[in-house]
């Protein structure tokens, strides 16, 4: 029990604390909003100083020639560095170059980006090139190809449908060659066989169960509860449920859904689970747009939201949140990240680091390629300008409102259910 004089000298330091420009946060002492004209503005020329170095080299091929390579010393990351960049950049700007009615300047970028992206597509993929890229040679390639993929499946309209049958025919042989890569276990790498494996479902390849949905039924076998899954048996404290397995786990679903009517309920489940994690993500940025830097890979830096992102441009987040507050949250990190000092090099190449130049935070699989998950974090640019998102005014997301002092509803767990049951889709002859 303190004593007298040990109370009143606690009590005489928290007084002072209130007096030293520290007190507790509240509405006229918040953080300001990053000062951005037109947050929709903002995220498509965000979009642009990121995609431009990769998509605008490898669109002339030459890739390979321009692009840095920065990595741990001795990594030798060089042959996997490039595909990452490609893969990971589209699977973030596919639902902005697949969305439709858009008007003005924003529509001459995106229709430039359109032809960008479909003449890298070509490049990384035809054996004659400069450029074309390792699909098979380590481990790695499979989990930039499943990025790949995975673009390809969100903006099919873009990146699939116009292609000549000569890219399309290069395309579909670089993504079978990765099963030359054996079948991942006990990680979230089985999402990217299955993820890979969607794609060629989608172009009308036979595909594979042991890839396809024997990977999944692994996947969700992992369940923890709360909407989050383990990375193999344990759960890790990272961002891997957003930076791969909740988003795969809903576009590979979402596919099999539409093609078996079967795999309905399964969808299901995952959809509820990832609008839980999306609650959570939502809950993690702090008011002035900061958030935890744990884990592994936190050199994604904005990708860590692709589950909230994804479940805005879906439009699947919770009741509970509305789109403006995700939009202010999202444009606070997104800010605080890419305006960080040295983010990019002279030449506009993303270096390694979460704020600014780290490079220490980059773990022996990090290269300059890696970096470019970040732009899976951009995903609502899918959503059109007129979508509440973009248009409601900035709202103050959870954080702002509970450390501000406003009341807020309690935050509690869902009801949920461990076991999933998964089909099979009918192949010929009962192929595997």
């Amino acid at each position: 029990m303190k004593s007298r004089r040990e109370f009143f000298k606690s009590a005489a330091v928290l007084s002072a604390l209130g007096a030293s420009g520290l007190p507790l946060l509240s509405a006229e002492n918040l953080p300001a909003l990053p000062d951005v004209a037109g947050p929709r503005k903002y995220w498509v020329a965000v979009a642009d100083k990121v995609a431009r170095p990769v998509l605008a080299n490898l669109a002339r091929r030459e890739l390979k020639l321009k692009m840095p390579v920065e990595e741990r010393p001795g990594a030798n990351r060089a042959k996997y560095t490039y595909l990452e960049a490609f893969g990971r950049l589209v699977c973030g700007l596919a639902p902005w170059l697949g969305l439709e009615g858009l008007a003005g300047e924003e529509r001459t970028l995106q229709r430039e980006y359109i032809q960008l992206a479909q003449a890298a597509l070509d490049a990384a993929t035809d054996p004659q090139s400069a450029d074309f890229m390792n699909f098979t040679s380590g481990g790695q390639p499979l989990v930039d190809a499943a990025f790949l993929a995975q673009a390809l499946v969100r903006a099919p309209k873009v990146l699939w449908e116009p292609l000549e049958p000569k890219v399309k025919s290069q395309v579909v042989a670089a993504l079978i060659s990765t099963r030359k890569i054996g079948r991942p276990h006990g990680s979230n790498w089985v999402m990217f066989a299955a993820m890979v494996e969607t794609a060629l479902l989608e172009f009308g390849e036979p595909t594979m169960e042991d890839r396809l949905e024997s990977c999944v039924h692994d996947m969700l076998g992992w369940y923890l509860g709360d909407g989050a899954y383990g990375d193999g048996e344990f759960f890790h404290f990272d961002y891997y449920n957003s930076f791969v397995i909740q988003p795969m786990l809903l576009d590979v679903l979402a596919v099999l859904k539409r093609r078996d009517a079967n795999f309905a309920p399964a969808f299901g489940v995952v959809l509820e689970r990832a609008r839980r994690y999306a609650e959570i993500q939502e809950r993690l940025i702090a008011p002035d747009g900061t958030f935890p830097a744990l884990g592994r890979s936190i050199t994604y830096r904005f990708g860590a939201f692709q589950v909230l992102a994804q479940m805005a441009w879906l439009r699947e987040l919770p009741p509970n949140i509305r789109p403006a507050q995700v939009r202010s949250a999202l444009t606070a990190v997104i800010h605080k990240l890419i305006e960080a000092p040295a983010t990019f090099d002279a030449n506009g190449w993303l270096q390694i680091g979460f704020c600014g130049h780290q490079p220490d935070l980059g773990e022996g699989y990090i290269s300059t390629g890696s970096l470019y998950l970040c732009a899976v974090g951009l995903l609502p640019l899918g959503l059109p300008p007129a979508d509440p998102f973009w248009r409601a005014p900035s709202a103050p997301w959870t954080s702002r409102k509970i450390w501000s002092g406003e009341n807020q509803p309690a935050d509690h767990a869902i009801k949920d259910q461990r076991n999933v049951a998964l089909p099979t889709l009918p192949r010929p002859g009962g192929a595997r």
